[in-house]
């Protein structure tokens, strides 16, 4: 609460009294076991108290919007994997994690069935992190434009798809199931997709990397800046 909501305000509030515009980050997490992804409040059902920190500043900045002139602007993040996020250990994109275990042991763990899912059929939308680069700087050219939206690539993709587009990459490994931890029961989000409708009303129309193609360029860097055997 501290990090997501009370100093999250201090800066807001900052921005707002010196007329700075303001572009934070905002989390998918926050739509919980929904199949609906439109920022509007009836859709948003955090399951932890991480995604309601998120939601509760979402909601406040909806209550300052509508008495500020300055660029106020949340981005919900869905799932962000690339370049640099080595430094994040065991909350880095499933693409490194599953990289990692690729390297060291050639298996590639993934969740057993859950939810109506089926082994490795968990959908997330992932997008790759040059993407919502590509997001933010237009939002910074395009300061007339302010709300919560949603940045993802509008289509979600499983969990198999990400494994066999490194295996397709590295040319070995073998998928393994493991049972749904029981301490992620009811927490865990086995399907996110982006709604981008309002990203693209606002006039972006920037195209999105699919995942075999996000993981094949984050792969190369990779390669420049470490190594895989």
């Amino acid at each position: 609460m501290d990090n997501n909501f009370t100093y999250p305000k201090e800066l807001l509030h900052f921005a707002i009294n010196n007329r700075i515009p303001f572009i934070y980050a905002s989390s998918a997490s926050v739509y919980g076991n929904g199949r609906v992804f439109i920022e509007k409040e009836c859709y948003e059902q955090p399951l932890n108290i991480y995604a309601y920190s998120k939601v509760l500043f979402d909601r406040y900045v909806r209550q300052q919007q509508a008495k500020q002139n300055s660029q106020i602007v949340g981005l919900r993040y869905f799932n962000v994997y690339g370049p640099r996020e080595q430094h994040k250990g065991s909350m880095a994109s499933i693409v490194l994690q599953l990289r990692n275990q690729l390297c060291t042991e050639g298996i590639l763990r993934l969740f057993e069935g859950s939810n109506g899912f089926g082994s490795g059929e968990q959908r997330r939308d992932f997008i790759y992190v040059k993407d919502v680069v590509d997001i933010i700087l237009w939002f910074m050219e395009h300061p007339e434009n302010s709300g919560i939206f949603n940045v993802g690539t509008g289509k979600s993709q499983s969990f198999n798809e990400v494994a066999l587009a490194l295996i397709k990459f590295f040319k070995y490994g073998d998928i393994q199931y493991i049972p749904f931890p029981d301490h992620l029961q009811g927490r865990y989000q086995s399907f996110t997709e982006a709604n981008i409708s309002s990203l693209r009303a606002a006039g972006y129309d920037g195209k999105f990397r699919s995942i075999e193609s996000g993981v094949h360029e984050y792969m190369n860097w990779l390669e420049k800046t470490a190594t895989c055997s």
